[in-house]
């Protein structure tokens, strides 16, 4: 893997790796388009469920650790059923708010102690917040999952509603190769560090990128940090 890893405050400490994708093999195959979202998933209870343990251990570890002394209002960008917010907002210095297009999912949110008005049904490409809304945003193992016009949508809104620069821990081919639209448990891209350097950089003028604690046989997960400056 070609390394791309500029100077980061706070570091992450590179340990803990497990495999968490489809268990301890991932099956793949190549999917006929990906002009389209597998959305049905995220009405799924099992998936639900999954949620719930997925991150621990590793990209959970990682955003603790990138938000550490920070202070502000951050959004947790398909956040799912709300466990990283509850792990965030264990720190008094930050507003933990979260979006997820699944009402499912954010039910299951609501039944945790955070507070109701800092969670809603959105679609990331296209979020009700106002301008310059959030200090921070973040998502986790979500935007590899966009169509190629979904990520550039999600980026643009990304750019409105933060203030600062934004954290996505996305795979990345073991390879650093663009292996494409592929399917496991759902259809994802796993391409190159390039690609998705490509994709940021088409709508903020800086990116940075460092690894992650998650990995599976396939990917390694990277923290693409998007930031609006310079």
């Amino acid at each position: 893997m070609k390394s791309i890893i500029k100077e980061f405050v706070p570091p992450i400490v590179l340990k803990g790796i497990q495999k968490l994708r489809n268990g301890s093999g991932t099956s793949r195959l190549k999917t006929k388009s990906s002009s389209s979202q597998d959305l049905d998933v995220y009405w799924d209870p099992k998936m639900a469920d999954e949620l719930e343990v997925w991150g621990k251990g590793n990209a959970w570890s990682d955003i603790q650790l990138l938000m550490a002394g920070r202070r502000g209002k951050v959004l947790d960008i398909a956040c799912g059923t709300g466990k990283v917010m509850e792990l965030l907002g264990e720190s008094s210095d930050l507003e933990i708010y979260g979006c997820d297009i699944s009402d499912l999912l954010i039910s299951r949110a609501y039944k945790r102690k955070i507070s109701p008005d800092r969670i809603s049904v959105q679609d990331a490409t296209k979020m009700n917040y106002p301008g310059k809304s959030f200090d921070f945003a973040y998502s986790i193992g979500s935007l590899e999952h966009f169509t190629e016009d979904g990520i550039k949508s999600f980026f643009s809104e990304c750019l409105r509603v933060v203030k600062g620069p934004t954290f996505h821990m996305v795979p990345m081919s073991l390879k650093d190769i663009d292996e494409g639209w592929i399917t496991t448990s759902q259809s994802y891209f796993n391409n190159s560090t390039a690609w998705w350097s490509e994709r940021c950089l088409s709508v903020y003028p800086t990116a940075r990128f460092l690894p992650s604690t998650w990995r599976d046989d396939i990917s390694i997960g990277i923290w693409m940090m998007c930031i609006p400056e310079k």
